[in-house]
Order: C-alpha cells, then structure tokens, then sequence
C-alpha cells in the first residue's frame, strides 16, 4: 500500500484490510474480488492484483512463509528489489540495501548527487551508496527504519526541516544551500490525451457493469461497457434498447501516470433489464451497493449522481438514432 501512497492515507485500508485478511493463508484464499473491494480508493491497482498473487504464491511454494532471502523475495509478484530488501531486513536481519523514494531523497541531498534519481546511471551510483553504507545486520532493522523516518517526517519533499535533522552537519545540500533543487525532478514530458465513452444502463434504480479485463488500468474492477467512439457506444445502447434515448453527461477527466484520460459519459434509461447469455458479463448494483463494490474512485464518484438519491449530474439528451458527435 505504502509503495505509491502516503502513509496518512493508507493507515485506514490498511487496518480495514488486515481485520478482512489477518493471515497469507486467508488473503491467498480470498477472491480476488474481494481484494480489489477493500483497495478500492487506493489506485493503482495492479498492486492489489499482485498483492493478491503474491500470497497465493507463498502458500502454495513456500507453505505460508516468507523466504528469508532478499533475492528470493524480489522475484515474489509485486516486491521489487527495495521492498525485498526491507522486509529481509526488518524480519531475517538480513544485509540488504533499501532504496525507497524517503531513502532516495536523504542520499540525494546529504551527497550531493545530481541527476533525476529514475534516470539508470543515477540509479546505479544510489544503490551503490545504500549498499556502501548498510551496518552490521544486527543493526539493520534500526537502520533500515531510522533511514526510512528521516526522509518521510524530516528530510521531506516540501518544507524539509533542516534545523532539527541529524544529519544536518554533513549534509552537502544543506551547506550548497540546495536543498530545494535536489532530488532532481523528472523530466517532463507531454501527457498524453485520451477519450473513451462509458454506457451508464440504469433500470429500477441500478447500472449495469462489467468487471473489466485483468490486465489495463482499472485491471479486474467493475465498470461501465466502455468504448472507443460515440458512434460505439450509440450502437450498443441501440442494441439493448432502440427507443430509450441518451443522456449526455459532463465529460469527467483523470490523470493517470502516464496519460489523462476524459471519460465521455451517456446515461441510458431502460424500461426493463436486458438479456444476456452469461450472467457473469455483468453486475446490476444500486446506490447502496457501491459503496462496498470494487469500482475506481472516480466510477464511484459518477454513479453516485447518476443513481437515484445519489445526486445529480448535467444532462443534455441526445436520440440514439440521431448520431451526435461526442
């Protein structure tokens, strides 16, 4: 959870979680369903997907218990070579060199180093510092976590606070007065743009979904059908249902890593559900029901105007036989 998210926001999911899953056995025996739920508002969620792997792994290869080795543990879904590296040491003592963003942040500015710390020569010369610098493995632990607390209370991105930290008289940022430029930032590329167009099917007081593919963003949550085109869109509303018009809803924009994606979507009111040959294509949830689903944050957010008692969302109605550019 602590890999791509701040600790203030993770404390809540996190005990959520452990009550749900207290052991590898019981989150390696859970549907992954019910995973992708409880991260549901965390993001990035291909971290809940290997989480899930992971477990499943250390039951099955290594009857329930964590090897004791930093390589070993790398190779594990999701645990990169700093991850292995920290439970290795706080749990085996193990000699193993953490490098996360905190511990990249304090070795950037206490030496000096220039350069974006992603960049791979970079890279390399930090992993080579880290490894340098780790103690006798009874002192790993402390270490490890000490290093980890520097950069996330004090030698932080913002505002560090320089005056109280320890290692402020050797600290070459400090003393090059730098200590705003470095770590180097990435850098910045143009975002790149998409657009995709979401069927919102309501009837009774529910949407219909679908759980999208394993892999992708939103990998294994439950969504609106989603397409590529209005005139896509249009010919699958037209399919389930030719009379009932469409409700064009304000376009909703998210930022994703590595592009911003603007979700265009249309409301569509049935008179009655539609058929389908496997019941498992898709889920029908009332307003209630989506708090606890697994969805994305922001399809949370819009089914809760779109449902009734939910709110309200801007809407401009279009005739499905009309054909009106999106």
């Amino acid at each position: 959870m602590l890999q791509q998210t701040q600790v203030a926001t993770v404390i809540a999911y996190y005990e959520r979680f452990c009550a749900r899953f207290p052991s590898v056995d019981a989150l390696a025996a859970a549907p992954l369903a019910d995973v992708l739920s409880l991260w549901s508002g965390l993001g990035y969620y291909a971290r809940a997907r290997n989480l899930h792997a992971c477990a499943r792994l250390i039951v099955e290869r290594f009857d329930g218990r964590f090897p004791p080795d930093a390589r070993i543990l790398a190779g594990l879904p999701g645990v990169g070579r700093s991850t292995a590296a920290a439970i290795a040491a706080f749990c085996f003592r193990e000699r193993a060199a953490i490098l996360d963003g905190n511990v990249r942040r304090v070795l950037t500015r206490y030496f000096g180093i220039d350069g974006f710390p992603g960049a791979p020569s970079v890279a390399r010369e930090l992993w080579a510092l880290a490894q340098s610098l780790l103690p006798a493995a009874d002192d790993m632990p402390a270490y490890t976590q000490g290093l980890m607390d520097v950069g996330a209370t004090l030698c932080k991105r913002r505002a560090p606070s320089c005056a109280i930290c320890p290692l402020k008289r050797g600290c070459r940022a400090l003393r090059e007065n730098r200590v705003e430029q470095l770590p180097a930032a990435r850098p910045r590329k143009a975002s790149p743009q998409r657009s995709a167009w979401a069927l919102l099917a309501l009837h009774a007081g529910e949407v219909m979904l679908q759980r999208r593919a394993p892999a992708g963003i939103w990998g294994g949550l439950l969504a609106p059908p989603q397409f590529d085109s209005l005139e896509s869109l249009q010919q699958a509303a037209s399919t389930i249902d030719r009379t009932a018009p469409l409700h064009a809803l304000a376009p909703r924009r998210h930022a994703f890593t590595h592009f911003t994606l603007t979700l265009r979507p249309y409301r569509l009111e049935l008179s009655r559900r539609p058929f389908v040959a496997r019941e498992d294509d898709e889920v029908w949830l009332s307003l209630p029901e989506i708090d606890t689903a697994a969805l994305p944050a922001p399809i949370r957010v819009l089914l809760r105007e779109v449902l009734p008692g939910g709110g309200c969302a801007t809407a401009a109605t279009l005739n499905t036989r009309a054909g009106v550019p999106g």
